[in-house]
């Protein structure tokens, strides 16, 4: 018998020292929730976890992108809406002109009023931006708006375009109908008979306008759903690779915390065996 060197007490100490560590890693996982906390603990998976997380990171920010595309289209069919109602009222004041019981007087009134009214729908085109940029005209109100490119999704190739806008009197072909009233208001009944023709023009070319702003808006908005149901589906598989299953970690703990307890008792007695040397020295 030998006691120099205890052996079953060292066996019993490497056992315990690997339990001790099995019991903390479970610890770290019950608590931060994650069966993966450093690179050690799952390699591979670390990786793929990791590519998953850009990947739900780069589709949530392109469903953030087309959240905001949505709203960009929304404030341009709304000022077009009202560009909309003004050649409406347009129509009807060239209708009212060209009818023998309006006076002169009430035609140069009427002259006066579709120089206001077109002057607004310029300044509507001017003024109707989204964070700086020109929606529905340029910055001039005479010329078109740039080209519209959302990127909604994770590559670069992602886009959905938007066309130019020329919602003004230059982009409807409302000059000649500007022109044809003087700066004083002058109308004759011939202008008006002519202005009705430019004036259905103008409302048509605005419709179509403003149906590209809708039919983008649905491709936008179906977009944006594809890429949520994306991100759900993507969340839902790194969660399976990185997150911890607590009931199996759980019964884990259980069962290293138990071993650890054996483990402590192991080592006593294993120190306590050598104490039966001391019978021989009797």
């Amino acid at each position: 018998m030998r006691i120099n060197t205890n052996v079953s007490s060292l066996t019993a100490q490497e056992a315990a020292q690997n339990t001790s560590k099995s019991v903390t890693s479970s610890l770290e996982k019950l608590s931060t929730g994650l069966r993966i906390n450093k690179a050690s603990d799952d390699a591979s998976g670390l990786a793929i976890a990791d590519k998953l997380r850009t990947q739900a990171t780069s589709i949530n920010q392109g469903i953030s992108n087309g959240n905001s595309a949505v709203t960009l289209l929304q404030i341009a069919d709304k000022s077009m809406a009202e560009q909309s109602n003004i050649l409406d009222t347009i129509k009807a004041k060239l209708i009212q002109a060209n009818t023998d019981t309006t006076s002169d007087e009430g035609r140069m009134s009427i002259g006066k009023d579709i120089k206001k009214l077109l002057e607004q729908l310029n300044n509507i085109g001017e003024q109707t931006n989204y964070n700086g940029r020109q929606l529905i005209s340029n910055s001039t109100g005479n010329g078109a708006s740039s080209v519209h490119t959302f990127q909604i999704g994770e590559k670069s190739t992602d886009t959905i375009t938007m066309a130019a806008v020329n919602a003004n009197t230059t982009g409807l072909a409302l000059g000649t109908l500007s022109g044809a009233i003087g700066t004083g208001g002058t109308l004759t009944k011939a202008n008006a008979a002519t202005g009705q023709g430019a004036i259905n023009t103008a409302i048509n070319t605005l419709n179509g306008y403003r149906g590209d702003i809708g039919s983008t808006q649905n491709q936008v908005e179906s977009a944006v759903r594809n890429l949520m149901t994306q991100a759900t589906n993507v969340k839902a598989a790194e969660s399976i690779i990185r997150d911890v299953d607590y009931a199996q970690e759980s019964a884990n703990f259980n069962k290293q915390n138990i071993i650890s307890q054996a483990g402590s008792y192991a080592i006593s007695q294993a120190n306590a065996v050598q104490q039966n040397v001391l019978r021989l020295l009797q």
